[in-house]
């Protein structure tokens, strides 16, 4: 299993320059910083050519930022620039990451010996609720599959052949990433997730998020918090609904 590290990094971003750094030597793979998509960059033009909207059930009942597409597209970058390399799979880390040097390593293990299987493994930063198939373990990290698929997109290991099948699904987008990643009755490829996996987030302690805004007046904060409830719960009812092969991994049948 040869593996490639991308250490997503934002280069305006100068507060994670240095931890970005050590991410690299850290996770002991071989690879480099991967420039992150500044959405803020982007003209509308640009934006509206990527951006749909009502793609697949549930709708997406918020207006995608424009961190939330640079970072979509910074994914989307990395999933081709696998296919064109040798390396099987990808391990993709955002710059706001720490990594445990006791966990991470046994994560890291767990992840390459079931990436092929699976396709989509993420290095979960907290724990999650309800139904998951417990597929192998590594000392106290447990690899399951969910049937709620997990948020964050801190670290994840992506198959080359999983990559591909996302890449094609996302020729336009109209959610976040790791949203988009969850929904695996649309893509048909259930993401699984380590924890512990020696991975937690430490934007707090950097610069606080490049993509979240800022304090919203209350109105607007109680609607946005009834329309994501009401999101997540279609996403609770369509994830117990999918078709997508429960022990995880693309279906070759």
């Amino acid at each position: 299993m040869l593996l490639r590290a991308y250490i997503l990094h934002l280069v305006r971003a100068t507060a994670r320059r240095d931890n970005a750094q050590q991410l690299r030597e850290a996770c002991g793979v071989p690879g480099g910083l991967w420039p992150a998509v500044d959405g803020a960059n982007m003209s509308s033009t640009d934006l509206s050519d990527v951006v749909g909207a009502q793609l697949f059930e549930p709708e997406y009942p918020f207006t995608l930022k424009t961190g939330e597409i640079g970072c979509f597209l910074s994914h989307r970058q990395i999933w081709a620039d696998l296919q064109m390399r040798d390396e099987d799979a990808a391990l993709i880390i955002e710059d706001d990451a720490a990594l445990d040097p006791d966990i991470f390593p046994r994560a890291l293990e767990l992840a390459s010996s079931n990436i092929s299987a699976l396709g989509y493994i993420q290095f979960q930063t907290r724990t999650a609720e309800g139904p998951a198939a417990l597929v192998d373990t590594n000392g106290p990290c447990q690899l399951t599959v969910p049937q709620l698929g997990g948020l964050r997109t801190t670290a994840q290991m992506v198959s080359r052949e999983a990559a591909a099948h996302l890449l094609h699904l996302s020729e336009i987008i109209d959610r976040p990433v790791d949203t988009f990643v969850q929904s695996h009755w649309h893509t048909l490829l259930r993401p699984a997730r380590i924890f512990p996996s020696g991975v937690s987030d430490i934007a707090d302690q950097l610069d606080g998020s490049t993509i979240q805004s800022g304090k919203k007046p209350l109105l607007e904060k109680i609607g946005r918090e009834f329309s994501r409830g009401r999101y997540r719960r279609a996403v609770t009812r369509l994830s117990a609904q999918s078709n997508a092969p429960l022990k995880g991994g693309l279906d070759h049948g």
